[in-house]
């Protein structure tokens, strides 16, 4: 007979288990993928003579509207920076693909595109090679940079391609030899839709930089692109990775000197330098410190294409650096021109420690409050700058003018000086004002439980 669950039950029996139904989970249906990005207009061919030049030229003079360029270079594969394909897109002109290294000159080009509006993804990588043979933009827009000041998390072209259009774009081969000829017609596939979409993307990101207040703030963003340098290196051999696993000034010599021999050949061979030596072979060689061939040879991790090819010149450098003084030798941590790296701040200057931290999140919560990165704000080197040596006055009508021509100077935009001035000025009035911590007293020995009250 089955328990009756109204009658009590002793303490000490326990009820019988019950099945317990699993909650059944409804089957998540996944979004079906956006549509596959097509060539509206088939592939063109490649241009690379100079009748096909002037064709191309007239076609996208005869166009309407901003042209979308984009330019492939070798990276990974080659020391220089160069273009080795530029595509270029026009309402009313269709899509272009020139090749470069085919002409001593795309002058013709230029003086088409004078005048024109460019859109450009991640403007910043495509403008140094395109200057290098002469496309110099007039006005531009910049896709990446209008992704960042909108605050989409990911800016890349395909996934703004896929969340502003709703179209998937491919992106097999991004990362492929674009020195290579001929090209292989599923690379030229791939580049002609880097710029197929590019104008119907500007279009959409404007109107939501427009509706979002932000169209004034792009316009100055991208005008300073018009100026924009790639920054020279100093000391980029410190950069080699792993570095930090070698000791003492004579190691760090060392590195230098390898660093410096293999970008020497990489430049002369038109490879990247990884393809002559490994990063990891410099540093082995940088711990042992070989001076022969056979020991160079001998040492483990130091491989790589030119490792025994160049190893006369391996060890010459090694022996150079053997022979050195200590004067000469480098130090871990280079003099610069700029303020200290910031985990250093509180030892060498609390109040501009202060200063910093004060800033730091007074911009992160303005940056959210924009939906901006913090970086986009102002540049973390400017803030770092103002707050390690800010202007003398501290009254804050004369202190805030003061702060924005600092910032101006260092090359703040004026949408950035706006934000960011009232917040830097108001970070070193209060850490000026912050009373200096107060210093750790050694601890009271405890008195015991039974002690009299004092």
């Amino acid at each position: 007979m089955a328990p009756d669950d109204t009658q009590p039950r002793s303490p000490d029996v326990e009820p019988p288990a019950q099945p317990v139904e699993e909650p059944v989970e409804e089957p998540v249906e996944e979004a079906p993928p956006a549509p596959l990005l097509t060539l509206r207009d088939g592939l063109p061919p490649v241009t690379e003579t100079p009748e096909a030049l002037r064709e191309a030229c007239a076609a996208i003079a005869a166009g309407s509207g901003p042209v979308a360029i984009d330019a492939e270079r070798a990276s990974g594969y080659r020391y220089s920076n160069r273009a080795y394909l530029v595509q270029l897109r026009r309402e009313g002109s269709g899509t272009w693909l020139v090749d470069p290294i085919a002409f001593d000159s795309l002058d013709p080009l230029q003086a088409v595109l004078e005048g024109t509006e460019w859109i450009l993804h991640a403007a910043t990588q495509d403008l140094p090679c395109l200057a290098a043979v002469g496309l110099h933009p007039s006005a531009l827009f910049d896709t990446e940079l209008a992704g960042r000041l909108l605050g989409y998390p990911r800016v890349g072209l395909a996934t703004l391609v896929e969340s502003v259009l709703g179209q998937r774009l491919k992106k097999e081969h991004s990362a492929v030899d674009w020195s290579t000829r001929p090209l292989p017609q599923p690379w030229l596939e791939y580049a002609a839709l880097d710029v197929e979409v590019l104008v119907e993307l500007r279009e959409a990101l404007g109107r939501e930089l427009e509706e979002a207040g932000k169209a004034e703030w792009a316009r100055q963003e991208f005008e300073a692109l018009l100026r924009f340098e790639p920054a020279v290196r100093v000391d980029a051999w410190r950069r080699t990775s792993g570095m930090h696993r070698v000791r003492g000034r004579r190691g760090l010599g060392a590195v230098r000197a390898l660093w410096q021999l293999r970008d020497e050949i990489a430049e002369r061979r038109d490879v990247t330098p990884g393809r002559i030596i490994p990063d990891s072979a410099i540093v082995a060689a940088a711990q042992a410190l070989p001076t022969d061939k056979a020991s160079l040879m001998a040492t483990k991790g130091f491989h790589g294409r030119g490792a025994d090819r160049y190893s006369a010149r391996w060890v010459a450098a090694l022996q150079e650096v053997a022979a050195m003084e200590e004067k000469d030798l480098p130090t871990r941590t280079p003099r610069g021109d700029g303020p200290p790296v910031p985990r250093a701040w509180a030892e060498k200057d609390p109040v501009a420690a202060r200063r910093l931290a004060l800033a730091r999140e007074a911009l992160t919560a303005l940056a959210e409050e924009h939906s901006l990165p913090v970086e986009n704000v102002l540049t973390p080197d400017y803030l770092r700058r103002v707050l390690w040596t800010p202007p003398a006055p501290r009254d804050p009508a004369t202190l805030a003018p003061a702060v924005a021509r600092q910032l101006t100077d260092l090359g703040a935009r004026p949408w950035q000086v706006e934000l960011a001035e009232p917040v830097i000025t108001a970070a070193i009035l209060a850490a000026d004002a912050e009373p200096p911590a107060p210093v750790d007293e050694p601890a009271a020995e405890p008195e015991p439980d039974d002690a009299p009250p004092g």
